[in-house]
């Protein structure tokens, strides 16, 4: 694992095709324990003067909990491991504890913050920001209609990404 200098972060990472085609793993710690959720939509940036990641993550979703408790989050980018990234998106920690284990990926932990032995690289985020999408906030009404059928919406966190690392 080798810490990468901030500045030079777009020669690891295309925020746009890596999140959107090759997804991500979100994942926190809460009382040593650790989950994740894959996520296909995001954000790499800049906000406020600072560098940041914003992810978006449904309230019903169980690592949503590990966040709150924690204040913070990390991304992990793949190469591959898709199978493995789709068991994590339809299985919820609260139903299956060792699901990290079962979808066959090792955890691991850099300065306490939780990634993935098989990831090429791995953001720390610190939440500065959260605040909920709703329904009347859409200017193309058709967008929530397709993404939440349900009106289970996401909820929306900025992190201020703290640093990175090359797996």
């Amino acid at each position: 694992m080798q810490e990468i200098d901030l500045n030079e972060l777009g020669k690891y990472v295309d925020s746009i095709n890596d999140i959107q085609n090759k997804w991500m793993l979100v994942a926190a710690k809460k009382d040593r324990k650790t989950n994740t959720l894959t996520a296909s939509w995001g954000a790499l940036g800049s906000l406020w003067r600072r560098r940041v990641a914003i992810i978006f993550i449904r309230p019903s979703r169980f690592t949503k909990e590990y966040i709150d408790t924690s204040g913070r989050f990390t991304l992990t980018f793949f190469d591959g491991h898709k199978d493995e990234m789709g068991y994590l998106g339809r299985n919820s920690g609260r139903d299956v504890p060792n699901k990290i284990s079962r979808a066959g990926l090792t955890e691991t932990d850099i300065d306490g913050a939780p990634t993935f032995k098989e990831g090429r690289l791995m953001i720390s985020c610190r939440v500065m920001y959260s605040d909920s999408i709703e329904r009347e906030n859409f200017i193309e009404k058709n967008i929530d209609d397709e993404v939440n059928p349900d009106g289970d919406r996401s909820i929306a966190l900025i992190g201020e990404i703290e640093k990175g690392y090359l797996l």
